[in-house]
């Protein structure tokens, strides 16, 4: 088991499909999440979050400074509900106009554990239900 460390990233849970939102700063992270929140997931940590790799898992939880806080650009920092922990099943990198069609799976290894990863533009309406989907397919559902 790793030591727990700090990754600049939001965090979400789809069910029980951790999915991890990674970008630069502007790149739609906390907006991306308040989209998938506001359709049923749950808040794991925003902006910050404990990863810790282990027994071919990678699990998250919030920062304990910020844990239930989500920024919300226009209103502020909001507390909302949150969750404690989540297997990162799903890493999701954000930023950038150059998303290809028909990628070739892809994977990232953080904390010594290899994790399915997909690029987005958080922007796009279709950005979460792309994550659903994604999250969805890993979860079993054929869909």
């Amino acid at each position: 088991m790793s030591e727990p460390f700090r990754l600049h990233a939001t965090c979400v849970a789809l069910g029980d499909v951790g999915v991890l939102l990674r970008g630069p700063s502007g790149s739609g992270k906390s907006d991306l999440a308040l989209r998938l929140i506001d359709g049923g997931a749950e808040l794991v940590g925003d902006d910050q979050v404990m990863v810790m790799g282990g027994d071919g898992l990678l699990t998250a939880n919030p920062h304990h400074n910020i844990a239930g806080q989500l920024e919300v650009r226009g209103l502020g920092i909001l507390t909302i509900p949150h969750r404690p922990i989540v297997v990162i099943q799903l890493v999701v990198h954000l930023g950038g106009d150059q998303i290809e069609r028909l990628p070739d799976p892809q994977y990232e290894e953080i904390q010594g554990v290899r994790v399915p990863s997909i690029r987005l533009n958080a922007f796009e309406a279709s950005a979460p239900a792309k994550v659903r989907l994604a999250a969805g397919r890993l979860a079993g559902d054929s869909r």
